[in-house]
């Protein structure tokens, strides 16, 4: 909490990172609580297995920092390989998570639809949500693994790898 409260820090959970931040609470809350069936929780792949291969994601929201070089819209693709990924959340949760755009990021059909469809949605996760944020923005949980970019690693995926995660972060900083 110091380094988000007194040290303007950030943080990036990728998938178990993700659920940790999740399980901590610092998303979608933004603070470190004692959580309960009342917040979300990231949970078995509907599947039954794990799940391991190239997802399509949309940027449903820009607000946070760690998003700062993509547009609403944007579609990523993004490796994934986990078998407890699955976002569930009480309704009200999710409506307050619309409401203050922390739905960072979303699986997606080959027409950019969100979808609940188990060929684009690998793990079944409601509202299709693969990251949220903190209310500020500044803690970012995703399952996909955004990080894994570099040249030549997907040459027979076609599609943009790269959501600039990492030229936010340094870019929030200058």
């Amino acid at each position: 909490m110091e380094l988000l409260k007194n040290r303007d820090g950030m943080m990036l959970g990728i998938c178990n990172g993700f659920q940790a931040l999740v399980k901590l609470g610092l998303v979608p809350f933004g603070e470190i609580i004692d959580t309960d069936e009342n917040c979300p929780t990231l949970t078995f792949n509907t599947i039954g297995r794990h799940q391991s291969r190239i997802v399509r994601t949309r940027i449903a929201s820009n607000k946070s920092p760690w998003l700062m070089k993509t547009e609403v819209g944007d579609i990523h693709n993004v490796p994934i390989s986990h078998g407890e990924g699955r976002f569930i959340a009480p309704e009200a949760v999710i409506k307050a998570l619309v409401e203050n755009g922390q739905i960072a990021t979303q699986y997606v059909d080959l027409n950019g639809a969100p979808t609940a469809d188990i060929s684009c949605n690998p793990n079944n996760s409601m509202y299709a949500i693969e990251g949220i944020t903190s209310p500020d923005g500044r803690v970012l949980g995703k399952m996909g693994h955004s990080e894994r970019v570099g040249s030549g690693l997907y040459k027979n995926v076609e599609g943009n790898y790269d959501s600039k995660l990492f030229e936010s972060f340094v870019e929030y900083f200058k």
